[in-house]
This record gives structure tokens, sequence and C-alpha cells, in this order.
């Protein structure tokens, strides 16, 4: 059992959980606040082992579905029309989980967040605090992904619905069945849509025996090591890159400044590219990085270089503070580090739906480390 006790804690785990995010992954200042909150109260924040689960006890994924693209005018003004003026759920996840718990007529022994992310790690950690279930230590991804379909009970036939859906105005639904992993995340989306943002969602029940033979196991510790090491390098004087990368067996794939972004709001995800002029040693270069929400194809000088289902994180050059999608803008100095993803997605099957031809791109997936040797 591992313990966040201090604000510190918090802030290197949420780090971490930025970190893995590749991009996106839910905002890490919801994460933080969430937890923060949490400590304040006394409340006992922490996550514990995956073999400490019962077999037949019965584990939740709640999980944030939606966009992460910033607020526009024009979306504001929808939102008055509509009358979504006040939010009176503060935490939509938890009222999912509850509902999820009343629909089945069930009692959740543990949760299991779908990904890894800043806000979508410490929310599942924040409503295993708030409902005194058992956290477990390990999600279905490795790190954080656009789609529903892209974790590994889709990868090994696991059923995803029902999925209960809350938002902060209150409107919840829930998706009975659907007829394909593609067609729930198609109707998560326009739940999540309507409501211009990100819903609170509750699904994957499955019992512990199921959950321990497909997890990945360990990636919230991994997270907290993550963000405690870019913490310590950087009150020992230190290069929190240089740190980082060895900390994670991974790869320094560019530096420079960001001299480009387009993004757009479309069909629930934030769509976008990156172009990021080199420096130092990589000065007259430049890398491009193209994200669905979370970062997934890029290219070296126009050639096809890191993709999913590998990492590609991008950090503040100097501090290295991970940059989410949605905060990285136009002129900031940033470093691009790659990292190993899950074995269980370089398969067959895993590249099918987190491959660069899920995405609609004609690349061939060639694993990092032979791309960088």
């Amino acid at each position: 059992m591992v313990e966040l006790e201090t604000k510190q804690d918090v802030e290197d785990f949420v780090r971490g959980c930025t970190f893995l995010g590749t991009g996106g992954g839910g905002h890490p200042r919801e994460g933080r606040k969430w937890l923060m909150e949490d400590l304040e109260k006394g409340m006992k924040v922490k996550f514990h082992d995956v073999d400490s689960i019962s077999d037949e006890g019965w584990v939740v994924c709640p999980f944030l579905m939606g966009s992460i693209a910033p607020e526009t005018e024009e979306t504001k003004q929808k939102k008055r029309i509509l009358g979504l003026t006040k939010e009176i759920i503060s935490r939509p996840l938890v009222k999912a989980v509850e509902e999820l718990e009343k629909y089945e007529g069930i009692t959740i022994e543990g949760i299991a967040p779908v990904e890894i992310g800043g806000g979508n790690t410490p929310g599942p950690l924040d409503v295993a605090v708030h409902l005194n279930k058992k956290m477990l230590d390990g999600d279905y991804a490795g790190r954080a992904i656009p789609e529903i379909e892209q974790i590994t009970p889709v990868l090994f036939g696991k059923k995803l619905c029902p999925i209960t859906c809350v938002d902060v105005y209150g409107n919840t639904s829930i998706i009975k069945e659907g007829i394909n992993p593609g067609m729930i995340e198609r109707i998560g989306k326009f739940i999540s849509d309507t409501s211009f943002g990100l819903n609170g969602d509750a699904g994957i029940l499955l019992k512990g025996k199921e959950v321990k033979e497909i997890i990945v196991r360990g990636t919230l510790s991994r997270a907290l090591k993550i963000g405690q090491t870019i913490r310590q390098a950087r009150e020992s004087k230190e290069d929190p890159i240089r740190k980082v990368v060895d900390e994670i067996g991974g790869w320094l794939l560019f530096e420079g400044k960001v001299i480009d972004k387009k993004w757009e709001d479309r069909d629930g995800y934030m769509w976008g590219e990156h172009l990021i002029e080199g420096n130092k040693e990589f000065k007259n270069h430049q890398f491009k990085i193209w994200f669905k929400n979370e970062n997934h194809i890029s290219w070296l000088d126009g050639k096809p270089w890191v993709t999913s289902p590998d990492i590609i994180e991008v950090v503040d050059s100097h501090a290295g503070e991970p940059i989410v999608n949605t905060d990285l803008s136009k002129g900031a100095k940033v470093a691009v580090i790659g990292m190993k993803g899950q074995e269980k997605f370089r398969t067959a099957k895993g590249l099918e739906v987190l491959g660069p031809k899920h995405f609609g791109f004609d690349i061939e997936y060639i694993p990092i480390e032979e791309k960088v040797k």
C-alpha cells in the first residue's frame, strides 16, 4: 500500500501522472484540487497492490470522457441558452459510481483507472477516498488514450457496459449496451459533447480475478516515482530532463521552441498539431507532433518518427514539468521525451486500436528503440 500523506506527495503524484498522460489524460489542475481537498479534510489518500483485491470482488473504472479543448465564447453562449450555468455536482465521478452501484444492485470493492493522466488518475483515486473503496496500483493502458477501445479490457474481450454518465449540471444517463467498443465510444462522446465538456463516467465492471489478468500493474507507483524524480532533480540543481529520461529508460527526442500550434474541438476530442523548431543539439531541425487529445504521431524533419503506442511527452525544457496539450502554447520552450509503450499494445491486436493506421496515417509502426538507435 502507498499513501500520499503530504501536499508534496500529491504534487509529485499528479506530475508523474501528467507525464504518462502524453499530452492528455485530463487536466492536472483538477487532479491536484481533488486530492489536496481530500488531504485537507484528513482523508486517507492511498492505493493498493492489485493482488490485494478479492477474486470475486467487483472492480469499476471511473473515467472522464469528452474534449480537453479550451472553451470558446460560442460554447459559453450555447451553455447559457440551455441553462447550463450552475454546477451542482462537484464530483461527477463519485456520483457516476454511486449510480452504477444502484443500477446493478451491487457493492463495488475496487477502483481501477482506465488510464494514467493528470486528471483521469487522481479522479478515480478521489472516488476511492470518498466512497471507501480500494484503489488499485494499475490501469488499463499504461498511458492516456483518447478512445475507450484502446484499453486492455477490449483487447481481452471484456464487457464495457453498462456505463453511467454524469455531468456537473446534474444530467445523468446510462449506456445500457453498445454493439461494439467503437459505438460505445461514439455514444459516450456525444453524451459528453451535449454538455460541452467532460462527463464523469463509470463502467467496465469486472471481477477481481479478471482484473488481475489484464491490468497494467504498478503504474500509479511509477507515476509517483517519475514526479519525485523531476522535483528532486530541480531541488539538487540537476537537469530534470536527463534525470527523468534515465528514470524511465527513455530518450530525449527533441528540444526547441514551439513555433506553431493548430487545433480544433471536433467530435468530443481536441485534434491538432504542434511544430517545434530545434535548438542546442537539434538546431536546424524541426519536430512535428499530431495529437488527438494525446500525442500519437511525430515527424522529424518531415519524416515519420516515434508513434503510438509508444509515448511522446512534451515537458518544459527548463523545469521538466509535463505540459498538457490544452496548455501548450506557441513560443513555449520544450523538450520532447519518448519511452516504450506497453507490450500488450505492440501486438498486432494492440496496433489495430493504437497504432498509426488506426488514426488514419499510412505509417508503419516501428518500435521507438529501433527508431532512435
